[in-house]
């Protein structure tokens, strides 16, 4: 699948898949809330840990949302 393939079958889930739109919103919050992490000059082992947790959740979401545009009929 070439890349203007993927946008438009994104797009198409986007619209039309609820759980699709909300792994593509929980993808965003977690690259939001890293970027607030990654300003931080010293941050303490809390915040160190939920960086680490939230890099494998926002991977895992990646995988399925990635999954889910792999198995989009494309006609």
């Amino acid at each position: 699948m070439n890349i203007s393939t993927v946008d438009t079958v994104r797009d198409e889930l986007i619209k039309e898949n609820q759980t699709f739109r909300e792994l593509v919103q929980q993808h965003q919050n977690y690259e939001k809330r890293l970027s607030e992490l990654a300003q931080l000059i010293y941050p303490n082992d809390e915040e160190l840990l939920e960086e680490t947790t939230l890099k494998k959740k926002k991977l895992n979401i990646k995988d399925e949302i990635y999954a889910m545009i792999q198995n989009y009929p494309v006609t």
